[in-house]
């Protein structure tokens, strides 16, 4: 025994189709967002640069 699919069916199932659509969307375009703040939070810190001593022409006293 077949059943027709009524127009009310048809209806319900764009609107559930174009929600669905809709928030995929928006799940992935957050989602997105978020992958790419993550991945940039890394590469912005400086590395850190290493002590360089200060030069001087002249020798330090070693009596006080």
């Amino acid at each position: 025994m077949g059943t027709s699919l009524t127009p009310e069916f048809w209806e319900r199932f764009a609107v559930l189709l174009v929600l669905a659509m809709g928030l995929t969307c928006v799940l992935a375009a957050f989602f997105d967002d978020l992958a790419v703040r993550m991945l940039h939070r890394g590469t912005h810190r400086t590395p850190p640069t290493p002590h360089q001593p200060v030069r001087t022409d002249h020798r330090t006293s070693v009596h006080c």
